[in-house]
């Protein structure tokens, strides 16, 4: 995702992301409150800067001024970022973007992003997200690794697998949920600059699992219950010491003598047995 010769300058790309503030953050006043008081947008600024020396050969200016963006904002940008244009970062604290990490157009990210790499070996090591992504509050993405247009990663997620377009991934590791077109409810369409900021509406794949386990486990005690109670007692009434019955099985009979099985050495609950011959070998 190289950034195409005929973008647009950096003043009407500045222009761009303090539009694209009104329609992702409702607590956005004016253009000058945007300008004076948004972290996000002055790294972003400088990063634009930055990153047109770091294409020109100019690699120690421009590490200079990411880092200054970086002692201002709080945001982490290496000026190798190739970073669309409609960039909003909201809040801004905590975010890092790798040198090598490719981001397109209308992508949003919330404070404690990180996408960074999972090796030491130069070349591609850092996240590609396509036009549209949104990545919630602490999400990490990691590696080389893309994340397909219009996908949502949850907040506090960790995503070290390719995501495919238009998909929902939440949890440690990330996990696919569900497709785009079916998280939105029936009364709450999309708005229209298309991006989608109903987090609670995400949903919890570890919960659902464990709840559908628990109704598995529901169902199979109300089928033993049943089954149990129509089913006659196998034993006599009288109390009878479990060393005196003899269990079968593929190897022949295993009789259970006092305290412990003189076949497998398991240990026999029934109070008043003596050991077995075996286990006072190991006594």
């Amino acid at each position: 995702m190289t950034k195409p010769k005929s973008s647009p300058g950096i003043l009407a790309l500045l222009r761009e992301d303090v539009a694209c503030v009104f329609d992702r953050d409702p607590a956005a006043r004016n253009v000058f409150d945007v300008l004076t008081c948004y972290p996000g947008i002055h790294a972003l600024v400088m990063h634009r800067v930055a990153n047109a020396a770091w294409r020109q050969g100019l690699r120690w200016p421009a590490r200079f001024l990411s880092y200054v963006a970086r002692a201002v904002t709080n945001i982490d940008i290496h000026p190798g970022a190739a970073i669309g244009r409609r960039f909003f970062i909201d809040h801004g604290a905590g975010v890092v973007i790798g040198e090598t990490a490719e981001i397109g157009d209308d992508v949003t990210l919330y404070h404690g992003v990180t996408l960074g790499g999972t090796s030491w070996t130069k070349g591609k090591r850092h996240p590609t997200l396509m036009d549209g992504v949104l990545v919630g509050a602490g999400a990490k993405i990691l590696g080389p690794i893309t994340v397909g247009a219009n996908a949502r990663v949850g907040a506090n997620s960790v995503v070290t697998k390719p995501v495919p377009a238009g998909m929902t991934v939440v949890g440690i590791p990330g996990r696919v949920v569900r497709p785009d077109a079916h998280r939105q409810l029936s009364d709450r369409p999309l708005p229209d600059h298309g991006i989608d900021l109903e987090h609670h509406l995400m949903p919890d794949p570890v919960g659902k699992a464990i709840a559908c386990l628990i109704d598995h486990i529901n169902r199979i005690e109300a089928r033993l219950e049943a089954h149990t109670a129509t089913e006659p007692s196998q034993f006599p009434a009288k109390n009878i010491r479990l060393s005196e019955f003899r269990l079968n099985d593929m190897h022949g009979d295993i009789r259970l003598d006092g305290v412990a099985c003189s076949s497998c050495g398991n240990i026999c609950d029934q109070e008043g047995c003596g050991p077995s011959p075996s286990t006072q070998q190991h006594a």
